[in-house]
Order: structure tokens, then C-alpha cells, then sequence
């Protein structure tokens, strides 16, 4: 067996899986084809880059995002502390400055004396093993070709959409107010820019959204190798798609007004649009839950309805874009190993992984597990109790029928103990406990392999 490391893909999952089994002393390869072979989502050659939201979830270990996110730095997780450093005020939540955060991942893995960057598309799975399979949602079809050949299943896909980004001096701030929900912010001015409705503002603004004309979708988003396109993804719906399920579905979804007060009125509005800030430099917004396939001029027309933004300056549109991923409950192991094959590993959103610190958590173990094959150590597995391990345990024991990648949440952790769930009332307290045990489970877990070098 050679041991350098192959790895297809310098996204979030591919370029975690490449540090973790560097730092474990492999030789890395790492294969992005960017900039010379783009997707129809990216923009930039750079490493991780980030095509949807610039917020990885919630840091409150409370939550399942940011429990999950605490496993990681416990872990080391490259990823994760690069996305500290170039943290912006969002709250409680972890959202990352785009530019500042590839840049700084391209400069971590290039600058890694064990890692070598290829700037070639691969079209063929790897031969010479161990390799690790982190093409991402946007996998490019001569490799979903051979991924297909390889698993003998039709390979799945869904739809994702990318919120519009906006220039922040563009927004009319004499009626669009600062602040987060409830006054949870963390900066004094607020972390979040709000624009209120009132319900006849909200009611047009919703006749214009549902029959605003939608981009077609070409040719390889309709068609799959083999059988076609499965429909929207639950998990990131464009807004259009959202609002065509009822007339009320966005003000009790993104558009929700809990917790807000309009300090014009000193009253709660009938619905809101958020915008969370998207650079370091506070210039660029984006509109939180907005994800759209409207076309681009329906695009400006629609949402300057929104009060504060009639005159917005759109920095980026709105997009969809074709997402790929196996099924992973049929063809992987709870080491990330393909059934038939075990020194080829998938990762990330290809492996069936959703979020951004999913898809970290995935090229994490398939990283770890890379690097234990190369040394002749048996592969790990993260105890079900952590949410690393519940979320890995999903996506390889989930009932393969229709089986649909998912973000992490504590209905795929083992149930607490009776006594616990009796003195943990409400979910605020469930979730406390659930991080609690996970925690504990995973530090118990490191003190047992010390040759990962992971401190609790």
C-alpha cells in the first residue's frame, strides 16, 4: 500500500482531512481542480471557499451546532480555528469573514510541509489507495460518473440555493435597526440589521415573491448520470419555494419577528428581514434565509420591496446550484471506508454530511482514519454519545431508503437517561445535558487514543 494520502477536493471537508492526517505525520495530496475547472457556484480559486452563508451555526455548546463545533476544537480541527480567527459579530453564531477565511486556509495547507496542492480536476477514483473522496456538492460529472460506477447506485441529488449579498451603505438605516433577537448580541450596536414589516408591506411583498419569474435550470441540474434530479433540499429551500407552501410560511420561517422591537413604534412588526454581515470589513450583507433561483432583475425588483432595501446595491445574486451526495447508510462504514473498498474513504457533503461543521467533522475522521490505515492502526469511530459520532452514525446507519443528508441536532444522539430527561426540563435544559454527557463521553474517548494528540 502507498503510503501518501489522495485526496479529491480543497473544500472544508477535504482540506480538514488533509491537515488531520498531515499533523498524524502522512503524506498528503491534494487534488482541487479550482481555478482552472470552476463550478457554477464558485467564484475564486482559493481553498474552502464558502458559496452559501458565511455562518457556521450557533457557538452555544447548548445547541446542537455548537456542541458539535466545540467537539471539533477539542479535536484540533484546523478548519474550526481558522474560522475563529476570522469570526465576525453574529451573535452567538460563528460566521466567518469569506475572503479572510480561504485566503487563510489556502496559506495553512500550501504552507504544510506534508501537503502538496494539484491544481488537476480528477475524473477517476483513485487507484492507488488509501484515498479520500471530498468532492463536494458540486462533485463534477466525470467523477459522478465514476462514482456511480463504482457504488452501482443511481448518485442523489438536490438543490441548493445562495442567499443575495448586499453593500451595506446601500441599506436605508432611517428605517432598517440593529439588533438580534431578544438583545442577545454581542456587539453594542447589535450584531444583525432588520428590516420591519408591516402586514400590507408583507402581504405585497409576498403576491410579488410567488410570481416572480425563476431561472431555468440547465441541462446537468435537471438530468443525473442516471435518473434525474430528487427536488429542493429541506434544509436550505430557495425563499420562493418556502413561500409557495402558504401565504404565512415566511413570517413564521425567516421572517419571523420574535424578539424584535421596530424603535420606531416600540412594537413587535409583522414580519422582519435580517441581514448578517457577510466581510471584516462590515461593507457586505447578507440576507439571512433568502436563498432564491429568482432571475436577477426579479431579483432587485422583489426584494427592494423589502423596506430599507429600496435601493440596494446587489453585490452577489441569489443562485441554485446542483448538490451530489451517496447513499451513504448502503455503501460507507462508521469509519467513512466504502464497504468494498477500505482504504478509500468519502467525506463531506459527497458522503452524505450537511452543514459546514458536518462536512468538517467528516473530513476530520476520514482524515484521522487515512492516516491510522497508513500506519497499520485500526480506524475510530467518535462514541454515539458526542455528536460527531451520532451524525457519522446517521449517515451509515440511517434507513437507506430516500435517505437525505442532515444537519446536526440532538434526535440523532441516544436518548438521556430517565433520571436526566425527569431533571431537564424544557429543551434549553435537555440540550445542556445532552452536551454534558457528549463532552464527557469525549474526553473519556481522547484519554483512549493518545496517538491522535487531541487534548479534552
Amino acid at each position: 500500500m502507498s503510503n501518501t494520502i489522495t485526496i479529491v477536493g480543497g473544500g472544508l471537508a477535504g482540506c480538514e482531512a488533509a491537515w488531520q492526517a498531515a499533523r498524524l505525520g502522512a503524506d498528503v495530496v491534494v487534488y482541487e481542480m479550482r481555478p482552472h475547472t470552476m463550478t457554477p457556484a464558485h467564484t475564486t480559486g482559493e481553498l474552502a471557499e464558502l458559496v452559501c452563508s458565511n455562518s457556521l451555526g450557533s457557538n452555544l455548546i447548548g445547541r446542537a451546532p455548537g456542541l458539535l463545533k466545540e467537539e471539533l476544537r477539542r479535536l484540533h480541527s484546523m478548519v474550526i480555528e481558522v474560522a475563529d480567527a476570522h469570526g465576525l459579530p453574529a451573535g452567538s453564531a460563528l460566521a466567518v469573514d469569506r475572503e479572510g477565511f480561504s485566503a487563510a486556509m489556502t496559506e495553512r495547507i500550501t504552507a504544510h510541509p506534508n501537503i502538496r496542492l494539484v491544481r488537476e480536476e480528477v475524473t477517476k477514483i483513485p487507484v492507488e489507495g488509501p484515498a479520500i473522496l471530498a468532492s463536494g456538492p458540486l462533485t463534477s460529472a466525470p467523477l459522478a460518473t465514476a462514482i456511480q460506477a463504482l457504488t452501482g447506485h443511481e448518485s442523489l441529488y438536490f438543490y441548493d440555493a445562495t442567499a443575495p449579498i448586499v453593500d451595506a451603505d446601500s441599506i436605508d438605516m432611517t428605517i432598517a435597526f440593529r439588533a438580534s433577537r431578544y438583545g442577545r448580541e454581542e456587539s453594542e450596536a447589535g450584531d444583525y440589521i432588520n428590516c420591519p414589516m408591516t402586514k400590507e408591506e408583507y402581504h405585497a411583498f409576498y403576491g410579488a415573491l410567488v410570481t416572480a419569474d425563476r431561472i431555468q435550470l440547465r441541462d446537468f441540474e435537471q438530468e443525473g448520470q442516471a435518473g434525474g434530479a430528487r427536488g429542493f433540499f429541506e434544509g436550505c429551500l430557495p425563499v420562493e419555494v418556502l413561500a409557495g407552501r402558504g401565504e404565512k410560511a415566511l413570517a413564521y420561517g425567516p421572517m419571523r419577528p420574535v424578539g424584535l422591537r421596530d424603535p420606531r413604534t416600540g412594537r413587535r412588526p409583522y414580519a422582519v428581514v435580517q441581514l448578517r454581515q457577510d466581510n471584516a470589513a462590515g461593507t457586505l450583507y447578507n440576507l439571512v434565509g433568502f436563498q432564491t433561483n429568482l432571475k436577477y432583475g426579479e431579483q432587485k425588483r422583489v426584494l427592494r420591496m423589502i423596506p430599507g432595501l429600496e435601493h440596494a446595491d446587489f453585490i452577489r445574486h441569489g443562485s441554485m446550484h446542483r448538490n451530489t451526495y451517496i447513499n451513504g447508510p448502503a455503501l460507507l462504514r462508521p469509519t467513512l471506508q466504502f464497504r468494498d473498498r477500505e482504504d478509500l474513504f468519502f467525506a463531506g457533503q459527497v458522503a452524505g454530511l450537511e452543514g459546514y461543521a458536518g462536512n468538517i467533522s467528516g473530513g476530520w475522521l476520514a482524515g484521522v482514519n487515512a492516516a491510522q490505515l497508513v500506519y497499520g492502526l485500526p480506524p475510530v469511530a467518535l462514541p454515539h454519545e458526542t455528536m460527531l459520532g451520532a451524525l457519522i452514525r446517521y449517515i451509515t446507519h440511517a434507513e437507506a431508503k430516500g435517505f437525505q443528508p442532515m444537519k446536526a441536532n440532538f434526535g440523532l444522539m441516544p436518548p438521556l437517561p430517565e433520571q436526566t430527561r425527569l431533571r431537564a426540563r424544557g429543551k434549553r435544559a435537555r440540550g445542556e445535558a445532552h452536551a454534558q454527557r457528549a463532552l464527557k463521553s469525549l474526553a473519556t474517548w481522547i484519554e483512549e487514543h493518545p496517538e491522535l494528540g487531541c487534548t479534552a
